[in-house]
């Protein structure tokens, strides 16, 4: 008998996305699944992740405009399914996915996990995301960040970054007294970050994953690109979310 594998392309909040919607999938149609990154996604962070019983010896490809009709049909599935090519970040499966991670269950064992958890609630202070490296030239510009932060009143500002020597950053820093720049690895960043008051995102599924456990927060804003997106990530992982768009 073979399984469904939660696996896929892309980096650690790619893999949450897609593990937590096969998930919703597998609670639906009871089927099992071996997720290839739970290590990270249900150890360390504390995301809770289905596994049923059903295996079979067929697999099927899931595309993504097909995985709604899949998960809300009445008939159980009988096949296993391949998600390797899938994504799922539209809005309609982001915003189940938000839902899901802020019910009783997961919220308690996302908190439970995150070892910033005193900071929850507790705090006025404000963490900014500014995604570089292989996405540099699909940033939204120092004036998105500058606006964003002009907009909030906070206590302290942070700052994570996959780049903390861009100069982008340094300009934030003669703009904006006592800014700390955290170099903690992805895990504490995502755990740290959520706990923060307010939250200036960047694009991609790093930023959304901080919005979507970031329990507490009175704001949180993202950069809001025009229908078609920026080019590079799906604007529904933040719309419909209660967030703050800032257009760019």
């Amino acid at each position: 008998m073979a399984t469904t594998i939660a696996h896929g392309k892309g980096r650690l909040c790619n893999q949450v996305i897609r593990s937590l919607a096969v998930s919703l999938l597998a609670k639906k149609h009871n089927l099992h699944v071996l997720y290839r990154h739970s290590g990270l996604i249900t150890d360390k962070l504390g995301i809770q992740l289905f596994v049923g019983e059903n295996r079979y010896n067929e697999t099927k490809k899931l595309e993504e405009s097909e995985y709604l009709d899949v998960l809300n049909q009445n008939d159980i599935i009988k096949h296993n399914v391949d998600v390797y090519n899938g994504y799922y970040q539209s809005s309609k499966i982001t915003n189940l996915i938000y839902e899901h991670l802020h019910t009783d269950e997961q919220k308690n064992s996302i908190m439970l996990h995150n070892q910033y958890k005193e900071r929850y609630n507790n705090n006025n202070d404000l963490f900014v995301h500014i995604r570089l490296t292989d996405a540099e030239r699909f940033n939204p510009g120092i004036r998105y960040y500058l606006n964003a932060i002009r907009s909030v009143s906070y206590d302290k500002l942070y700052i994570g970054s996959d780049n903390l020597n861009h100069h982008m950053i340094a300009n934030i820093q003669k703009h904006c007294p006592n800014v700390v720049l955290l170099r903690y690895n992805p895990i504490d960043t995502i755990q740290f970050a959520s706990t923060c008051k307010n939250i200036i995102l960047s694009n991609g599924s790093f930023s959304a994953v901080i919005g979507y456990l970031a329990f507490f927060s009175s704001n949180i804003y993202y950069p809001e690109y025009s229908v078609t997106g920026n080019g590079w990530c799906p604007m529904g992982m933040f719309r419909n979310k209660n967030w703050n768009a800032i257009e760019v």
